[in-house]
């Protein structure tokens, strides 16, 4: 992708590539909340031989994130990717303890959703093969690539699935490590979410998640509990019930304006997804409406 500058006539951005991996991983770190919305553990956490790069942690679903920056492009993002989430499944207790031991708070082991766990790499570029590595629905690997710009700025941009429908678990049999890391750890769906909801839902849900993906350039991301609908941030998480369709509104207490009054304030309760807004519905009656809640969501949670 070439980058303008808007001048008497175009003038493009050149690309200022990183002459270390260093430079990536410094940047990375430094901005972690801001680029993943991830809390920040350990730089160069070592454990059995292995180092990993970034240890960071995720406080929407409660897991570990290992995140690796690589300016080669000779490696397996599934081998390597594997072979940190068993090192993690194996070390728990050095896990938590390395976050305890670097943040304020204190882990407990049932604080932790090992089953969220998973890989982040981070590189200025990746061949074909890698990004046709990743194509599975339910791999917990992400792929990043970082460009840098001659006018001080950088991106940051997943390479996102192409039309994925086969599981990891189709090859789990060649390999003893994939198959032990797939049987605790687990990647979503939207169609495991929508498994349980009658017809009628399924079609509310078809209408709705298509009015909010013609807003914006907005992400979907399933997670356990819920599905998120992502413009930098969560904007909406929706949870799928088999009559009705539950969702989250992500703006604090007073921040909505909600004149019908359909929302209820949860900000003092303990709820799925983020945001202190909740509000059910089980026909298509109110969505124009729903759909003004949400685009307020967007403009204050947009990056």
């Amino acid at each position: 992708m070439t980058l303008f500058k808007i001048a008497k006539n175009l003038e493009t951005i050149r690309e200022e590539p990183f002459k270390l991996e260093k430079e990536i991983h410094r940047l990375t770190e430094k901005n972690l909340k801001i680029i993943f919305n991830l809390e920040f553990v350990k730089s160069e956490f070592s454990i059995n031989n292995f180092r990993i790069d970034t240890l960071a942690f995720d406080k929407e679903t409660n897991a570990f994130v290992i995140i690796e920056y690589k300016r080669d492009k000779n490696f397996s993002v599934i081998d390597q990717g594997y072979a940190y989430l068993s090192l993690m499944l194996n070390n728990k207790a050095d896990f938590i303890l390395e976050y305890n031991e670097n943040q304020n708070n204190t882990l407990k082991r049932n604080n932790i959703d090992w089953s969220q766990s998973r890989v982040i790499f981070i590189s200025p570029s990746f061949t074909t093969y890698q990004r046709e590595a990743i194509n599975f629905k339910d791999l917990p690997i992400e792929l990043w690539e970082i460009k840098r710009y001659c006018n001080e700025t950088v991106s940051f941009e997943q390479i996102q699935k192409t039309g994925a429908q086969e599981s990891i678990k189709a090859i789990t049999h060649k390999n003893d490590k994939i198959n032990k890391v797939a049987k605790e750890i687990k990647v979503y769906t939207e169609d495991e979410h929508l498994e349980k909801a009658t017809e009628e839902i399924k079609e509310l849900y078809e209408k709705l998640r298509n009015l909010i993906l013609n807003l914006d350039n907005i992400e979907i991301k399933p997670k356990k509990f819920y599905i998120a609908f992502i413009a930098g941030t969560n904007i909406i998480d929706i949870h799928i019930q088999k009559k009705a369709l539950k969702m989250w509104i992500n703006l604090q207490k007073e921040q909505l304006n909600d004149p019908k009054n359909i929302s209820r304030d949860v900000s003092s309760t303990g709820h799925w997804g983020n945001g202190d807004y909740e509000l059910q519905i089980n026909s298509d009656d109110d969505l124009e409406y729903i759909m003004s809640l949400i685009k307020q969501s967007l403009r204050k949670n947009k990056k």
